[in-house]
């Protein structure tokens, strides 16, 4: 241990382009609005860094406290940011705000959304430079919206002293989405072009460059958000692309699984269900069930399964499996209820079965937060067959719920969901292995026999996915572990709990 160790707190500064309650399209927002929180109850100084967009619910913009302004330079431009503060359940949130770049109607979809990250990249790096409640050891990044700030902190920053010793620890939520952008970005935006590394780094074609290749080759630690997702990045299939990039850098990459927020997914307290319930008193399930099929205009029946499907509507959910077995499930007396928006032709496929199927099938094609608490609440199985999933938290929610889950063996999913045993009784759910239709049908009816003949067996399932662990805390811990061995000269502020 180095003389100069110091027990203190590890200063980690989170980076993401939305977060929960501020902004959100999707998981990263709810991870961001989560992960820091647990941050600091592992021992760190946790705070947040996101840009102040306009769609901000206004008592928050309200509540928000001046802390500094300064412009940052961009290449050929100086532009004005402002920093903000909110305290928010003990959480510090800092927002990064230029009007010309973030007062827009929604998050992404601009035409210079590479410029607009590029400036907020570029403005996390100078807050940490000028403002001193910045500082930090740990520099968290998010996605392609923040995968310039280890490019920028490296070539432009690392002789100022609150940059100097900065780490830098990428997590890639969803490779699919990269931020690729024509190679002119680099001297125009990014004002790298006379930077060779940085130059090589970018670029991924004659003339293109890739944001998420930059924080891949640049950032000291690489993380996404499930072992079996961190494997799977590495091959050509789920890799998009920098799949050769994951593997070079394989002994730096880690999978650490997402958590849920288990105040709010809790059947015992949950004020949006019709009746709560906990693993010691279920009868409160079979009631939302009754409710749920009620509502739905299902055939109000204890003895069908009821399989619940709660997300978006798109080929990645696989979702085309489904609709191949929905016959023959309808066929054998089954449920099916369907909550979720995405794909015209998902959309579409799904409000036919609907009206063909009546009171056995019912789709509802919206975004509905208090339904889904009352889906995940009623439903017996709720079926996820993703051909790809990096994490999920449906499956997560719907164990905590006592509603097994029908999952392919793909990323989080296999990582979260233990299959049933017949020989032991051990499992919390159900899986199968391939892009099948015939297959995913039978795993799924073989669940259902299970709830049809075997009712010790399934309440013993339930009673273990229910007590499975997803909360932040485990996650929290692993992160801890990394930063720590990225700053050994700090010494744990608080030892590992056991888990």
């Amino acid at each position: 241990m180095s003389t100069n160790a110091k027990r203190r707190k590890m200063r980690v500064l989170f980076a993401s382009s939305e977060a929960v309650p501020f902004a959100k399209t999707g998981g990263l927002g709810d991870v961001a609005g989560s992960l820091p929180r647990a941050l600091k109850h592992a021992g760190a100084k946790a705070a947040v860094i996101l840009p102040k967009y306009s769609t901000i619910p206004q008592e928050y913009q309200d509540r928000m406290k001046h802390v500094a302004d300064f412009y940052v330079p961009l290449a050929w431009r100086n532009d004005y940011c402002g920093i903000e503060k909110l305290t928010l359940q003990g959480l510090d949130f800092y927002f990064v705000d230029n009007e010309s770049y973030f007062k827009r109607d929604s998050l992404y979809g601009y035409f210079d959304d590479g410029e607009r990250f590029a400036f907020f990249a570029k403005a996390v790096c100078e807050a940490i430079a000028r403002v001193p409640e910045l500082e930090c050891d740990v520099l968290h990044c998010n996605d392609w919206q923040t995968a310039l700030c280890p490019v920028f902190l490296r070539e432009f920053y690392r002789e100022v002293p609150a940059c100097n010793n900065v780490k830098c620890v990428f997590t890639v939520h969803n490779v699919k989405f990269q931020g690729q952008y024509g190679d002119k970005m680099l001297q125009d935006v990014l004002g790298v072009d006379d930077i060779p590394a940085a130059r090589d780094q970018l670029r991924c074609d004659a003339d293109s460059i890739n944001f998420m290749k930059g924080a891949l080759c640049y950032s000291d630690w690489l993380t996404t958000v499930s072992p079996s997702y961190a494997c799977e990045l590495q091959m050509p299939f789920f890799g998009e692309g920098l799949d050769g990039i994951f593997r070079r850098r394989s002994n730096i990459l880690s999978g650490i699984l997402n958590g849920i927020d288990q105040g709010i997914w809790n059947p015992a307290t949950d004020s949006m269900v019709p009746r709560n319930f906990s693993p010691k008193d279920m009868s409160g399930k079979a009631e939302c069930k009754r409710a749920l099929q009620e509502e739905l205009g299902l055939a109000q029946d204890p003895t069908r399964p009821l399989v619940v499907s709660i997300g978006r509507l798109t080929n990645q959910k696989g979702l085309g499996l489904v609709r191949y077995a929905m016959d023959g499930l309808m066929a054998r007396g089954v449920q099916v209820a369907v909550l979720g928006t995405g794909d015209a032709d998902q959309e579409e496929a799904f409000s036919y079965f609907s009206n063909k199927y009546g009171n056995q099938m019912c789709a509802r094609i919206a975004f509905d937060n208090a339904l889904s608490h009352r889906m995940y609440a009623g439903g017996d199985l709720l079926l996820m067959p993703s051909e790809f999933e990096p994490c999920g938290l449906s499956q997560m929610i719907a164990m905590r719920y006592g509603t097994l889950p029908v999952v392919r063996e793909t990323g989080g999913l296999r990582d979260s969901v233990q299959p049933y045993n017949k020989f032991t009784g051990e499992g919390t759910g159900f899986s199968f292995a391939n892009m099948n239709a015939d297959e995913m049908a039978d795993t799924l009816l073989g669940a259902c026999e299970i709830f049809w003949t075997d009712q010790k067996a399934w309440s013993q399932l339930q009673q273990q996915a229910m007590a499975a662990d997803f909360s932040w805390r485990r996650a929290a811990n692993d992160y801890m572990d990394i930063y720590h061995r990225l700053h050994p000269e700090i010494i744990r502020y608080n030892k590992r709990r056991d888990r």
